[in-house]
């Protein structure tokens, strides 16, 4: 890691804790919109259901198949349907609270905050993230680690998503960058690691699985970045 001098973190199950906060949001959004009441059998399956859909949308619109609003709002129309509910303007309501009221959660991944402590003053350190610009910067803010981070990279400003190489070389450029002096570190292996594999980068692996075939580095616990760096 001798040459490295810039280091790129994914943030959404990365480093900002994606699955508790998007619960504990879901969590309020049931109980401010009363969806008990208006047919949800529980707050689990409703969840549960809707991680599903989410998942899936956010693949299409990761390959460029699914525009931004489309997946904003439909991932809630289709998880209403499933309870019998067909309510576009509820459907709307809860896009617009779930993106208002997620970005304030703080949780982090379990060492997030420690290892870019560590880092920061050693390193540039940057992000490159597939979220809305708009929803991912108060994520940082609220979180109170933006200050941490040269250049945040979102792949609305780009106008490309990960794995795509263009958006991995546009961040190199915008940090300047060369290819061999710079990591990327996230959890997703095909956005994160591919990608930035693509783009001539290095890459490291933040995951609980070892990928097979991967030819990065797989690390368990953002702590581990302390030792290798």
């Amino acid at each position: 890691m001798k040459e490295i001098r810039h280091i790129f973190f994914d943030l959404d199950r990365t480093l900002w804790d994606f699955e508790e906060n998007s619960k504990q949001t879901l969590l309020e959004a049931i109980d401010e919109f009363q969806l008990i009441e208006k047919g949800i059998s529980s707050p689990d399956k409703f969840i549960e259901q809707y991680k599903v859909i989410n998942e899936k949308m956010w693949k299409k619109y990761r390959m460029g198949n699914l525009a931004k609003e489309n997946l904003r709002v439909n991932r809630f129309v289709h998880s209403l349907k499933l309870f019998g509910i067909e309510d576009t303007d509820l459907a709307t309501k809860l896009a617009d609270f779930y993106l208002s009221e997620s970005p304030k959660k703080t949780k982090l991944h379990d060492n997030a905050r420690e290892t870019l402590e560590y880092l920061s003053p050693k390193y540039r350190l940057h992000i490159i993230t597939n979220g809305f610009e708009e929803v991912q910067l108060l994520k940082l803010n609220s979180a109170k680690i933006y200050h941490h981070f040269d250049c945040i990279i979102t792949s609305d400003c780009v106008g490309q998503k990960k794995p795509n190489p263009k958006i991995f070389k546009y961040a190199l450029h915008k940090a300047k960058s060369a290819n061999h002096q710079a990591i990327m570190i996230g959890d997703d292996y095909e956005a994160d690691i591919e990608g930035a594999l693509n783009a001539g980068m290095q890459a490291i692996h933040y995951s609980a699985k070892l990928n097979s075939n991967s030819t990065a580095r797989t690390i368990k616990d953002l702590k581990e970045l302390v030792s290798i760096f």
